[in-house]
Parts: C-alpha cells; structure tokens; sequence
C-alpha cells in the first residue's frame, strides 16, 4: 500500500491520552482475569452485568452523575442519573418478581428508544430473567418467530406497537404469559389481557436483593438471520460484561468525563452491548436519541449535547455523506475527540470523509453477534489504513485459515493470503450456544477456532481487510471476488451513493459481477451514466473484476443494521425465494 493513503496519526491528533498507546506492550500483558478485577465485589457474590452497569457506580460515588440524556424530536429532554437507574431498574426487578418471573426465563423487549427499554433489559438482569430486545419495526410474523423460539414469558411494549403488531398473533404465541404496556403519547393502557407497567412500577420497591447470578449464567438472547430458514437465537452470558468494558476501554478509548452517542437501536446487538451496557460499565453519561435519522438534527445533537465519541454505522456515514457538506458547516464539535463505525465494512472513502468533514476520520472495527463485543478495530493512537477493519484488540488471537475436508484448519500465516478469519475460542462474551441448534453451534467451530464465515486477508502489519461473507464472494474465470472491493471502487464516482455486488450465473465463465447502485442527489439514471460508472470501475479494477451488468434503484435493500442485503439483490435478479427478510429496513 502507497503511505500516501495512509491515515498517519501524531500526538496532534489526540486529545486525551489514548487507553490503547503501546499495541504489542499491551498486547503481551494482557489478561481477561485482569480485566474482571475492574468490577467491584457485588452482594452475594458473582457476576450480574446489570449491578456492575448501574449500582456499581452509585456506590462508587457516581449516584448523581446522568447516565442516560434521552432525546425525542420537539419534546424536552429527559435525563437519568446512575441513582435514579439503580432505583428504577430494581423497581422492574421486583415487578418481574411479584409476576413469578424467575432466573433463566425470557423477556423480550418490543419499543423505540424509550426509557422504559433500558430500565426493563437492565431490571430483568437483576432478576436473573434473559433478555432478548427486538427491533421495533418488526412486523408481526418475524417478532411472533423470535418469541416462540426464545420461548418468551414476558413481553415489555407499547400500546401502540401491541395494536398493530402484537395483538391478533397473540394466541401464535403460547409462552407469553405477560404483556407490560407503555402508553405512548396520547395512548392507552386499558387494553384486555395486559399489565399497565407505570402501575406495576409505583407500586413496587426500590429496594431489591440481587438474584444471584455468575459470569456463565445466561443473560442475553440475540437473534441473528442466515441466508436460509428461521433466525438462530445467540445466548450471551454475564460474563460478557468483562468484554464490553474491554472493548469500551481499548476500541471507543471510553475515559470518565465522556458524552458517548450510540446511534444503534438495541434491537441490534450494538445497541445493546455499545448503546447500554459498555457505557455503563465506564460510568460514563450515554445519548439516546429518539428520533429518526436527519442529518442536520445529528449535526445538531453531536454540538448541543457536546458529544465527544461517537460509534454510528456507515449506513448512516454515507447519508451523511449524501446530505453535503454545506449543512455541517453550521456547525461546531469541539468536544468530540473520536468516531467509529459498525456494521459492515467502511469504505475508503468515508474514512478521508470523516478527516475532511469532520476533522477526524472514521475508525472501523469488527464484530459479530455471535462475538458480541468488538474483536478488530482501528483503535485512536495508531495509524488508518482506510478500507481495513484494524487489528485484532488485547485479549483476541485471530487468524486467515483454510478449512480442510477432515474438519480441521489449516493456519495460513503468508500476509495478504485471502482465507476465513477465525478467533481463538475464549474471549468472555463469546456466544455459548444457538438456542435449541446444537448441531449448528458446532459447525462454527473447529478445534480452538471459532469461524466466523468471513473472509478476509492479513498484511504483513496485521492489519486485517474484508473480502466478503463466504456465501457473498463471487467466482469469475477462476477470480476470486470480493463484492467489497468493487463496492468501494463504485463509490469513488461522485455520483454512487451506495453500492451493492452480486454475482450472476453465467454459462461461460461461471459467474459474472452485477452491480446496483444507488445515487447521490442531483444525479438521475441514464444510459450514459450506466456506461461511465462501467468504464469507471472497469479502470479501477480491470476487467476481470469489474461489473459486468449496472442496475440504478432508489434504495438498496439493508438491514436495520445498515447491512446491504445481497443475498436479497441476488434472490431478487434470479427469481429465487427471498428467504428471511424479517432484519429487512423498512420491511414488514
């Protein structure tokens, strides 16, 4: 790789005195019986993510620090203090109890980013209870899915949300015993057969004795789609916990005096580990913003509410990027120091967008639910390779293997050789199981590796890149290719907005490269435009790995997450079932 196209970092560009400064020091003393030294002794003894989140901090002195500024678009703000949470959370704590709700048993959460959804996931693991958050754009088939298979007993929503999607499946939902409603604005409670949760809350202690739970204890439930047949449920642990500080501490460079912005909905798993708990566990004040995506209403927030890390997906990046940059320059951030981005690999292009725009580039790093906490990142002290996903953290030993037809991998240790990235088993909030899918949960691994299904390459620093999912890499004339990298190519054309790659059967060479795009405004679809984006990435990229096809649509199909959907664009081409789309943005 050119230096020039390297993000060289000085001492200039820190603000703080990074958590992470001496990789490979760091990296050898490293240790994860350390990292649970950080959490203080609970009552009665062993590990519960919620006591070490909230009431840790209370009795460390932090009872009125916020912990959470919830915003909501033309409503005042509403700011909870680490004592408030630990009085809250053990009020829903005993509601569960007083509803005979014990430890093991699930509780699934169906809201927009209201408090109530953190108090409800923080409460329920005090009590022990499992929580499973969902995202509250489901529709009422895949919600009705995801409880029948974590076999929910309580379902925490709003009165709106059980209306439309939650009432007339109810008898498709055996499990469910309780239903806690929320009244949004101008709604209701005084619905049949559920429990106003504001009169169950008021009518419930602060006081609550701590359901003994230890770090192997089951805490969350994470659904994760396949390209085939229902969601797997991944079970997380207590002792994950030891994994979100670390990641919060080495990957975000979390310090104490922090205002930390999660855009991700805890229906997804960062939401969760990044939008509540990580936070949490550094005492630090969180961001929760009610609304929907705007540009200038985030410019606006990450001024006002004087942010200062700022972990987004490039979805939203890339909206950003859409909107121009004539509306930042309204604008001020003095305070943010840091930007980090999730979800599916960042192209090049944002990152230098990020130094231009903002003045700060935008550190990608990897993850998946199944690790549940971030395994590979861009970290602040050390240099940006743009279009690479970082370096594996302290406490994580990755590698590129090849699988081999005994069950075994074999270690490619070449540099920039593509194979699957796999992980060292071990780390603490590595998932313990696919719900009821043993058999599943054991393909995943192979010996100490766990295989996480993605390929991706390893340069001579140890720096990893994104090739593609598995299934995603498409195979040309004997070419390995990776839709990534043409991805990236389109959307150095100032008219691509986003870009999605599949590969298209062909009689001759296996496989063609079929590209959609989507584009930036002030551009329309033409001929002409289809033919220069050809000739474009044809330039970049030679003629084996260029697009052979270009289709213009409005939007490209994406997960809540921000994951484009190629599988989808790809069962859409061939007229193949579409599978499960309930992750679908904007679907059912």
């Amino acid at each position: 790789m050119d230096s020039s196209s390297i993000i060289h970092k000085t001492a200039a560009d820190l603000r703080l005195a990074p958590n992470l400064a001496d990789y490979d020091a760091e990296r050898r003393r490293f240790s994860w019986d350390a990292v649970s030294r950080e959490f203080a002794y609970q009552p009665g003894g062993g590990l519960n993510i919620a006591w070490q989140a909230v009431d840790r901090h209370v009795w460390g002195g932090l009872r009125d620090k916020p912990a959470f500024r919830f915003l909501k678009p033309g409503r005042p703000g509403q700011v909870f203090s680490y004592g408030e949470m630990a009085g809250l959370t053990n009020r829903f704590c005993n509601v569960l109890r007083g509803l005979g709700v014990g430890k093991g048993e699930r509780l699934f959460i169906l809201a927009n980013r209201i408090p109530e959804l953190y108090i409800a996931a923080l409460g329920s693991l005090k009590n022990g209870t499992v929580v499973s958050p969902l995202f509250s754009a489901f529709g009422p088939e895949p919600l009705a899915t995801r409880i029948n298979l974590g076999e929910g007993i309580v379902l925490v929503t709003t009165d709106s949300l059980y209306e439309r999607k939650v009432a007339k499946w109810r008898g498709r939902m055996p499990s469910l015993k309780h239903i806690l409603l929320v009244a949004e604005e101008g709604g209701t409670t005084n619905v049949p057969g559920t429990l106003d949760l504001a009169s169950l809350m008021a009518q419930a202690s602060e006081i609550c004795e701590l359901t003994p739970t230890t770090g192997e204890d089951m805490a969350l439930l994470h659904f994760t789609s396949g390209t085939t047949g229902t969601p797997k449920g991944a079970v997380h642990v207590h002792g994950a916990a030891a994994t979100h500080w670390a990641t919060g501490h080495y990957a975000l460079d979390l310090h104490a005096e922090d205002i930390f912005w999660c855009t991700a909905d805890p229906g997804w798993v960062t939401g969760t580990s990044y939008g509540i708990i990580a936070p949490l566990l550094h005492g630090v004040t969180s961001i929760v913003d009610g609304g929907e995506f705007d540009a200038e209403r985030w410019y606006g927030i990450l001024q006002e509410e004087a942010v200062s890390v700022w972990y987004t997906a490039p979805t939203a990046i890339r909206m950003l990027m859409k909107a121009g940059g004539e509306i930042v320059k309204k604008y001020e951030f003095p305070r943010l120091r840091f930007v980090a981005s999730v979800g599916e690999p960042l192209n090049p292009e944002a990152v230098w967008w990020g130094k231009q725009v903002l003045g700060l580039p935008i550190h990608d790093n990897w993850w998946q639910t199944e690790t549940g906490g971030i395994m590979i990142a861009n970290t602040p002290a050390f240099d940006i390779k743009p279009g690479s996903m970082g370096r594996p953290l302290p406490g994580i030993e990755a590698a590129i293997v090849q699988r081999q037809e005994n069950g075994t991998v074999q270690v490619i240790d070449e540099p920039n050789r593509e194979g699957e990235l796999a992980l060292k088993a071990g780390w603490p909030s590595m998932f313990r199981a696919y719900l009821h899918n043993e058999e599943r949960y054991r393909t995943c691994f192979a010996g100490d590796w766990y295989l996480t299904g993605d390929l991706a390459q390893r340069d001579a620093e140890g720096y990893y890149w994104f090739v593609g999912r598995a299934d995603d890499v498409i195979k040309s004339a004997g070419h390995l290719i990776g839709p990534f990298e043409v991805e990236s190519a389109l959307m150095e054309h100032p008219a691509v907005a986003e870009a999605g790659v599949i590969g298209k059967p062909d009689p001759t060479v296996g496989e063609v490269v079929k590209a959609f795009v989507s584009l930036k405004n002030g551009f329309e679809p033409s001929e002409a435009l289809r033919m220069e984006l050809l000739g474009h990435a044809r330039k970049r990229l030679g003629a084996a790995i260029a697009p052979k096809e270009i289709d213009f649509l409005i939007q490209l199909p994406r997960t809540r997450s921000g994951k484009i959907m190629r599988r989808l664009l790809k069962a859409r081409e061939l007229g193949l079932p579409e599978g499960d789309t309930s992750t679908l943005e904007g679907g059912a």
